[in-house]
């Protein structure tokens, strides 16, 4: 098993603490926003649903650029890296991480069905809300994308298939700067 340096640890703490707090946030404005139905707490809860929705789309590009590069050697499922399984995370961090997801898809939906009426105007602003797990699915990937950990690729024979700098290079290769297939 892989040892993580502290750097590494630190990164995915802090991946876990900013998903903790943003849910927390949300969690909050959105039942504010929802009890009390009046101004400023529905457009409080409108820029905190944007806002989780907005990182969670970059967090989101960002980890999955990450799982693409690492893919050329590690086997990564579109499941265990959105949503944990498989052992990608500690079981502790899997649990938070996912705890965090579900309480924004949940806490969304019931704000939203919660003023199913709005006194004949056309809309909620409470549904702005079903953006925000966004932010979990993205949090997770790129937390998977950072610390996860996955298993080989394999290829027809059965062998591991090696990252570009595992696999070295011929003296041909490093001779010409080109590899044997596209000389």
């Amino acid at each position: 098993m892989l040892k993580m340096s502290s750097d590494a640890q630190n990164s995915g703490a802090l991946i876990l603490r900013i998903n903790i707090f943003m849910t927390t946030v949300f969690i909050l404005a959105s039942i504010l926003s929802a009890t009390l139905f009046r101004q400023p707490w529905k457009g409080i809860a409108v820029v905190v649903s944007l806002a989780c929705f907005s990182v969670g789309v970059v967090v989101f590009l960002w980890g999955y650029w990450n799982a693409v590069q690492r893919s050329r050697a590690d086997n990564i499922g579109v499941g265990a890296m959105y949503f944990l399984l498989d052992g990608v995370a500690p079981r502790a961090v899997g649990q938070i991480m996912n705890g965090c997801l579900a309480a924004q898809s949940v806490v969304a939906l019931s704000a939203a069905l919660a003023r199913g009426s709005t006194n004949g105007r056309a809309g909620s602003t409470l549904a702005f809300g079903i953006l925000a797990p966004m932010l979990g699915l993205g949090l997770n990937g790129l937390w998977a994308a950072f610390h996860g950990t996955f298993g080989p690729r394999i290829d027809a024979q059965g062998d591991a298939i090696l990252a570009p700098k595992e696999q070295g290079s011929s003296a041909e290769g490093s001779r010409t700067g080109h590899d044997k297939d596209h000389d």
